[in-house]
């Protein structure tokens, strides 16, 4: 499966997965698109290819995505987030 967001979003959404205080900051503020591609990103899982280029990063990553789960993310429902996300854009 590939990944349907940009190379800045998925920078972004590394961090909001790895980061629990970030990700919970995040649904404070609102930011449902950068939520969005979070969760995005989640779903989609970390490309087989990495794997093979870079080992440690593709670990990292895996490990922070399976802890996301973990804590409770993929109760998130990436549908409603992307319906907060075009409410808030045609509301701006």
């Amino acid at each position: 499966m590939t990944h349907t967001v940009t190379r800045e979003q998925e920078i972004l959404a590394k961090k909001l997965i790895a980061d629990p205080d970030a990700f919970a900051s995040a649904i404070i503020e609102r930011r449902w698109t950068d939520l969005a591609s979070a969760l995005e990103f989640a779903q989609t899982d970390v490309s087989p290819e990495l794997a093979a280029t870079d080992p440690a990063l593709y670990r990292k990553t895996r490990d922070s995505i399976t802890l996301f789960y973990l804590r409770g993310g993929g109760s998130l429902s990436l549908e409603n987030i992307r319906k907060l996300a075009s409410t808030q854009a045609t509301a701006q």
